[in-house]
């Protein structure tokens, strides 16, 4: 897979991978349907896992050439020695966890580095939605209050707070609308935050 392709599927992922250098070793936490590492694979030598646990999506990684584990973030990550991936990427996953603090530990334990992106509950739309008495539906949050997967919501400034005390240093942060890094007032205008960490010596 091209950048051109991985652009025009996912323009969030697009911008995720010029963070992540030729060659890395990757584990995608609740990699989905594999595409981002079938790019990285395919166009950026890297080498690495998935992890999934919806039975759908196995089948998709698998066709993508993908090396996916079927498991339960929730369970941890014990199956992995400290340090044994250059980076950890945890896209659009997070907010899914019962134990968020517990997944991001484990993330800062068996990586160097970390990229880590959620919905921004802090989206001007979102605040809109909440004033008008509703739980915000957007394209970052695409479920009704009562079928969504989403159990955590958080906001930029919030997460910044829980990175830095499971020992995880802010290196970047970015959000994002329709996949374009938004620079004025990023908390209210972008719908999708973006983080860069590393773990703390």
């Amino acid at each position: 897979m091209k950048f051109e392709e991985l652009s025009m599927l996912r323009p969030d992922l697009a911008f995720i991978a010029h963070w992540i250098g030729n060659g890395t070793h990757v584990l995608d936490l609740g990699c989905g349907d594999g595409v981002m590492m079938q790019y990285l694979q395919t166009d950026k030598q890297c080498t690495g896992y998935g992890i999934e646990i919806d039975d759908d999506k196995i089948p998709q990684c698998v066709e993508r050439g993908v090396s996916v584990i079927q498991r339960d973030l929730e369970a941890g990550l014990a199956i992995f020695e400290d340090n044994a991936f250059d980076t950890v990427l945890c896209l659009s996953a997070l907010q899914m966890m019962k134990d968020v603090e517990g997944v991001l530990r484990d993330i800062a334990r068996v990586g160097r580095d970390a990229i880590v992106s959620f919905p921004n509950f802090a989206y001007w739309p979102h605040r809109i939605a909440l004033l008008r008495g509703r739980m915000p539906v957007s394209k970052s949050l695409p479920y009704d209050w009562y079928d969504t997967p989403n159990l955590r919501c958080a906001t930029i400034k919030d997460f910044e707070k829980l990175a830095e005390e499971v020992g995880l240093q802010v290196v970047e942060c970015k959000a994002l609308d329709d996949g374009k890094p938004v620079e004025f007032l990023p908390n209210f205008r972008g719908s999708l935050a973006v983080f860069r960490l590393r773990k703390k010596i």
